[in-house]
């Protein structure tokens, strides 16, 4: 009750710094407002970063300890449970396709939609902007260490999916709410362990909420502002150069109309957007490619090159690898545990079946996206080696494209935005439940929330790359520790539920609707009446 209590006040007084942040910036005389809110931005995200990157030197490579903790996650998921990632894909697949599906099961979405939620909040800007920048500082061999990070950290989703789903709790509203915070503080309660349980829980929730103010808007209004910008004439000719808050206005108006219908709302255009986001974009990235075929063979060889010998970059290999694995897990969010909020709200009585599709999110988000941004990249500089001089992030994504069409710029610009908008409704939903584990499920908390999210999204497009990319990297990558060591201490219970699962799915206990509708009306009608379902 207390909680319920003191909830506007501190709301009050979120509104209250927030407005201070914009009249501080409003009041430079001197400067841009996107230059005033630099300033005041600037010493945080530093000062974040250094505390949450915290480095050991080894081997001539600076190793942050959190990205090794990552690493350490992704290898103990897959071979604990048996390399699940390349034995699951097949029905996972069944799965997104509807087979198992019942309707009448409790939850929110379909496992399709669940998945197409999940896939755009890591579907994003990173995947445009960040490949570039992660390749300008490691060079092509980081794509090597990406692709091998979003295979590993398939393992790691199928866990923390399968064990949000697992642990969700079922609201009087009807509604569902699942995530880390609610396994870390029931699963670690289970065993023994309550105490630590609350702790993290909470820990993590406020870890999502922060976060999601960054990564999830602040750094897509940010880049997909520099990619408007860069199309409607550049720094020099366009006329919104200097008008980020507007841009900021009109992106967190669009994106209010959908997150204040809530998960439902989310999903329904998360399962229309993604799809034709994702077509788009790999479109224009594999026409490049053909246009570049004879480079192929030299990316080829400048990947594998580059990611075991690392000549010119500090570290050598192992500096490779380090920026190789943060951009990936930056990008398919892989042991952050955010998207297992997403699918916990799927409509399934078997929660193993969730760990199953997740599996889908790092092959698209990774090994297939940021694969295709990478080698249109890498094929370009075989044409023009300067690429990565002079531009950052998406603005050199943008030049790849642009050197092969002239007018790439633009539908990469539709595409971009379609990304960042998606990924940003999406992380609207976990920063509200992470929000609602802290505050409780009154509606005046969550539309608070929604207000105070959509004010963010001004102010990313207010601010200057480097220090939007410091923050959000930092924001995103602190929850992920006491979320790894919940998956470490929860990992046989899953391995529990996964075999019971599988049994029943051999015993045929868990049915095939899609098989048994395409029999006799005779058969199909008794359907009902069967309780097992998927």
């Amino acid at each position: 009750m207390s909680k319920c209590v003191s909830l506007p006040r501190r709301a009050r007084l979120l509104a209250g710094s927030l407005a201070l942040l914009l009249s501080s910036a409003s009041s430079a005389q001197a400067a841009s407002i996107d230059q005033a809110v630099e300033t005041l931005i600037a010493p945080v995200s530093q000062f974040t970063s250094a505390l949450i990157f915290f480095t050991l030197p080894l081997f001539g490579a600076e190793l942050p300890l959190v990205v090794l903790w990552l690493i350490a996650g992704a290898v103990f998921c897959t071979v604990y449970f048996n390399f699940i990632n390349v034995r699951g894909l097949g029905h996972a697949f069944r799965l997104v396709r509807g087979d198992y599906a019942d309707p009448k099961d409790k939850g929110e979405v379909s496992h399709f939609q669940a998945l197409a939620t999940a896939v755009s909040g890591t579907v994003g800007i990173g995947n445009i902007g960040g490949v570039a920048i992660a390749i300008s500082l490691g060079g092509p061999g980081v794509l090597f260490w990406m692709v091998l990070a979003g295979f590993l950290g398939m393992s790691t989703k199928f866990v923390e999916c399968a064990l949000a789903t697992h642990y969700r709790r079922q609201n009087a509203d009807g509604s569902v709410s699942g995530g880390p915070m609610f396994y870390l503080a029931h699963g670690l309660a289970e065993r023994g362990l309550p105490r630590l349980g609350r702790a993290l829980g909470r820990f993590y929730a406020v870890g999502i909420v922060i976060g999601c103010l960054g990564i999830g808007n602040m750094f897509q209004s940010n880049q997909a502002f520099m990619q408007f910008v860069n199309v409607t004439g550049g720094a020099e000719a366009s006329w919104f150069a200097d008008k980020g808050w507007l841009f900021g206005l009109i992106m967190a108006a669009l994106i209010g109309i959908v997150i204040i219908g809530g998960i439902k709302s989310i999903a329904r255009v998360t399962e229309k957007v993604v799809p034709v986001m994702a077509l788009l974009y790999c479109s224009m990235a594999l026409l490049v490619l053909a246009m570049n075929a004879e480079a192929i063979p030299y990316a080829i060889g400048a990947i594998f090159q580059g990611a075991f010998t690392a000549e010119g970059i500090a570290g050598g290999t192992l500096g490779a690898i380090i920026i190789g694995f943060q951009r990936a897990v930056f990008s398919n969010e892989a042991g952050i545990g955010s998207s297992a909020i997403a699918h916990a709200a799927v409509r399934t009585r078997q929660p193993m079946t969730e760990g199953y599709v997740s599996l889908l999110e790092p092959l698209v988000d990774t090994i297939i996206i940021c694969s295709l941004t990478g080698l249109v990249i890498v094929t370009t500089l075989y044409y023009d080696p300067a690429l990565t001089n002079g531009y950052g992030g998406i603005e050199m994504t943008s030049r790849a494209f642009e050197r092969n069409v002239a007018w790439f710029p633009l539908p990469l610009s539709v595409a971009a935005l379609l990304f960042a908008f998606s990924t940003a409704i999406s992380w609207s939903y976990y920063g509200l439940k992470g929000w609602s584990y802290l505050f409780g499920e009154g509606r005046l908390g969550r539309n608070l929330f929604k207000g105070l999210f959509c004010t963010f999204i001004v102010i990313g497009s207010m601010i200057q790359l480097q220090s939007m990319l410091d923050l959000s990297d930092a924001l995103v990558f602190v929850i992920c520790v006491p979320n790894i060591l919940g998956i470490f201490l929860l990992a046989p219970v899953i391995k529990r539920e996964l075999k019971r699962y599988q049994r029943k799915l051999a015993s045929g206990e868990i049915l095939d609707h899609r098989a048994r509708a395409s029999l006799s009306p005779t058969t199909t009608s008794t359907k009902a009446s069967d309780p097992a379902n998927g």
